[in-house]
């Protein structure tokens, strides 16, 4: 059995090395195919980081309340003209807060202005958070301290940086205790954040944290909010405080039919749920689809021996003419198969490792929370596959060649 198996492969190894093109082609049909594999499962572990970084800053006891447009015309402007809904107010934060498994909650509003220090100007987000927002999101301070409910109350011109937003405006210099001008208005740094990196696609490093009432007052001029933030006591009634929020929303702005809501209350962790979903939803189609060029890619290895079988008849004729058995024949066309599709295999898995490395480079660029890392298991499915294909593939056309008659086949040269 031993010799049997070291001849078919010595002659797979041969003729693989006798059509060096060809061979080479057929390895990198192959490759490419169990590299995108390998990339895709890749990325999949990259998001599930991204994700888990996700609750690690919003916590799954966390509740968003949102603006939202009615799916009929409540008076409200639709959204679509770039006019957001101002139905938020203090008394909604007020009943949020009274809610009896509601920890702490904060109202935020959002914005961009253009932000200068000494020479420098930038175009940053700013967020208008809580001094409590602490209570409910995770926040780490670089250095200095957060604005207190005296300083928010009193609408002092306080700000906190995002890590890029210090890196931009102030390089490898200490802001703290520094002012620089938003709108032209003067604004106290207090202190700057630790890198976070992007939270649901918005970079958390590239913004200005300020009091709530300071943006409301001194940079937006409103007396509305765009979204409330809370933190539960008790994550079993989870279910039951969001159905009361909406209810208390529901009272609080005269709304009687819940199609006509003008708010959303969701879950932290049903948005990560659903951008999980999708992502899972699209990685499975990906790698439908790459399993079928895995399958075209053994459809073309059966072609290739197909035409190696017609190309040695002469040869297959010769060998069983001096005594080689049908079995000899098929373990050598088999070992061709085999060795050609371990070979993209192995080639796959160093593509797959470098494209899997191209996509954590660009996410980390970008400021994602990513990980690189190569599964196990797409190692394996990919070996695995891609000698499963070479087996099924080649098995045919091996037979066809240890059938053949050596006297017909002799007669082909």
């Amino acid at each position: 059995m031993n010799r049997i198996i070291r001849t078919a492969v010595q002659l797979a190894i041969n003729s693989i090395l006798a059509q060096k093109t060809r061979s080479v082609l057929t390895i990198l049909g192959i490759s490419i195919g169990i590299a995108i594999v390998i990339t895709i499962m890749a990325a999949a572990r990259g998001f599930d980081r991204l994700v888990m970084n996700q609750l690690e800053i919003f916590s799954p006891d966390t509740i968003s309340i949102e603006t939202h447009v009615p799916s009929s015309s409540t008076g409200h402007i639709d959204q679509a003209t770039g006019i957001v809904i101002t139905s938020f107010r203090d008394k909604d934060l007020e009943a949020i807060k009274k809610h009896r498994n509601i920890i702490s909650a904060y109202g935020v509003v959002m914005g961009q202005a253009v932000v200068k220090y000494q020479g420098e100007s930038r175009a940053i987000l700013l967020m208008g958070e809580s001094y409590n927002v602490v209570d409910v999101e995770k926040i780490i301070l670089e250095s200095g301290r957060l604005y207190s409910k005296e300083e928010e109350d009193s609408l002092t011109a306080v700000a906190v940086l995002g890590a890029k937003a210090k890196e931009d405006l102030f390089g490898d210099n200490d802001p703290v205790g520094k002012t620089v001008y938003i709108k032209g208005k003067p604004f106290k740094v207090l202190g700057t954040l630790a890198k976070r990196g992007a939270v649901f696609g918005m970079d958390m490093d590239n913004l200005i944290l300020l009091p709530t009432r300071t943006m409301q007052k001194r940079i937006l001029g409103i007396d509305y909010y765009r979204q409330f933030v809370a933190k539960v006591r008790d994550r079993a009634e989870l279910d039951s405080t969001v159905k009361d929020l909406a209810e208390t929303m529901r009272v609080n702005h005269d709304i009687v039919d819940s199609n006509k809501d003008d708010f959303t209350v969701q879950t932290m962790q049903q948005a990560v749920d659903i951008l999980g979903s999708i992502v899972s939803g699209i990685t499975f189609l990906l790698l439908a689809l790459v399993c079928g060029s895995l399958l075209v890619g053994g459809v073309g290895i059966m072609n290739i021996m197909y035409v190696s079988v017609a190309e040695r008849t002469f040869e297959i004729g010769l060998r069983k003419a001096l005594g080689a058995t049908g079995r000899d024949i098929l373990s050598q066309f088999l070992a061709e198969a085999i060795l050609i599709t371990l070979a993209g295999g192995i080639v796959g898995i160093a593509f797959g490792a470098f494209f899997a490395l191209i996509v954590y480079l660009l996410a980390t660029a970008n400021n994602f929370v990513w990980v690189y890392e190569i599964p196990l298991v797409s190692i394996f499915l990919a070996v695995s596959f891609s000698a499963a294909i070479g087996l099924i593939f080649g098995i045919y056309p091996a037979k066809k060649a240890a059938a053949l008659n050596p006297i017909e086949a002799l007669r082909k040269e």
